[in-house]
């Protein structure tokens, strides 16, 4: 049913809902979300009202649902002139992409890990030992799900290589330590240190930061570890490495003893996709 106020078409949320190709449900939540609400409300029947000028916005906003796209950033891109949204779909869509890519990558791991191939999915990681001896390390600790990791490790090495400046100089390659499992729902924390060579200068330095930061004695260690590419450092084939490493600190019956850590030796940066880039490596006993 439509009416006339005037040269203005209103129409009920049914006529409009057909027009818009949404349902009635539909607007009623969109409504709530301060989405796409009606032009009008009937203070005695409760009924809504929509402008004919409104079905354009409500078609954008189902064809924008059909990518799956979450209401607020629904919300957000139909705010925008067109130019801006377009550029805001695209940046969307490939973040999908992407997501889905990792995806596709999991579910290969997944199959390979569920029928039985673990042992064959190992093989190309070859893992060694070495020992560090005592070191001093400026550490600086953060609680972080796994999509804020790999920004939490660049500022955070970051600050810390430039602190190792005023603390004699990096001694070894920084490493990131995890206290416990980072992924979508668990949040660690991670530790990214530094090895420096000034215990009293880094003790000094790390006083005045907050108390995130620590500098303390990271003991000799014995550490099994596997090299691996810039590429494999994407989850999850980081996994396979990690799993790699475990199954063979069982095979040789050692313990672990400790957090495992990633040790990044390598200008990250300047790397192509097939440069070994980063040492995973569990503390053994």
């Amino acid at each position: 049913m439509t009416d006339r106020e005037g040269d203005e078409e209103w129409l009920t949320i049914g006529a409009f809902a057909l027009r818009a190709r949404l349902s009635a449900k539909a607007l009623r939540l969109y409504d709530r979300v301060g989405l796409l609400s009606p032009a009008r409300v009937d203070p005695v029947s409760g009924y809504r009202y929509y402008r004919s000028a409104q079905v354009e916005r409500a078609r954008l906003v189902a064809l924008l649902r059909q990518l799956d796209m979450p209401l607020a950033t629904v919300k957000e891109i139909v705010a925008l002139d067109d130019p801006d949204a377009a550029q805001a779909v695209e940046a969307y869509w490939t973040d999908v992409e992407e997501r889905f890519a990792t995806q596709r990558t999991l579910v290969h791991f997944l199959r390979g890990r569920l029928s039985g191939r673990s042992s064959q999915m190992y093989e190309k990681f070859e893992v060694r030992t070495v020992d560090v001896p005592e070191q001093t390390v400026l550490g600086e600790s953060r609680h972080v799900l796994a999509p804020e990791l790999p920004a939490f490790i660049g500022e955070s090495l970051g600050r810390l290589e430039k602190a190792a400046r005023e603390c004699g100089g990096s001694t070894a390659a920084p490493f990131v330590a995890y206290q416990a499992e980072v992924t979508q729902e668990s949040d660690g924390p991670a530790e990214s240190c530094v090895p420096v060579a000034d215990a009293a200068a880094a003790r000094t330095w790390a006083e005045r930061q907050g108390p995130a930061v620590t500098a303390r004695i990271e003991p000799a260690r014995r550490l099994a570890y596997t090299r691996i590419s810039k590429a494999q450092v994407v989850y999850p084939q980081i996994i396979a490495a990690y799993e790699a490493v475990e199954h063979w600190i069982r095979e040789q019956g050692l313990t672990i003893d400790g957090p495992c850590r990633e040790v990044y030796f390598a200008d990250w940066d300047g790397l192509g996709p097939d440069d070994d880039a980063c040492d995973i490596a569990y503390p053994v006993r």
